[in-house]
């Protein structure tokens, strides 16, 4: 099996888990756009690209291609433990001071070394999703410490 289908499982299991989670968010009545749209779409778009990267990917193996080494599974690894702790602190600090920091360190930990392009990058994107959701589409974003 291709490195290309082997991710492609990888990931169909984790959008259809983000899915599942993204299906129990609450739906609120009143909302022009529910919390829970942006979470499904994301799922959906993620599980038809996961699917699309196994048909349509890389059909043989390469003979030149070689297995994952111990340090890209390292990356790997700090990439997954990296969002793990945002997830967990992103309520307690909140979206602002929890996300701009991870965009920054997870773009080091994948090799930008670009450091004004990913502090604009991860400053830029931070504040304009804050903005569209908390003002734009009125659905709040965890402001944790922070008193906006």
């Amino acid at each position: 099996m291709t490195r290309d289908r082997q991710a492609a499982l990888v990931l169909v299991i984790v959008s259809s888990i983000y899915l599942i989670f993204s299906y129990r968010i609450p739906s609120f009545e009143i909302a022009v756009m529910d919390s829970d749209a942006l979470p499904i779409g994301l799922g959906w778009l993620l599980l038809a690209l996961s699917i699309a990267l196994f048909f349509f990917g890389e059909k043989k193996e390469d003979n030149q291609s070689q297995p994952i080494s111990r340090k890209e599974w390292g990356v790997i690894g700090a990439v997954l433990g990296s969002t793990l702790v945002y997830v967990f602190l992103l309520e307690w600090l909140g979206y602002i001071l929890v996300t701009i920091p991870f965009i920054l360190g997870v773009t080091a930990l994948l090799g930008y070394r670009r450091w004004m392009v990913n502090v604009a990058v991860a400053v830029g994107f931070t504040g304009i999703t804050y903005y569209a959701f908390n003002y734009l589409l009125n659905i709040y974003l965890p402001q944790g410490i922070l008193p906006f």
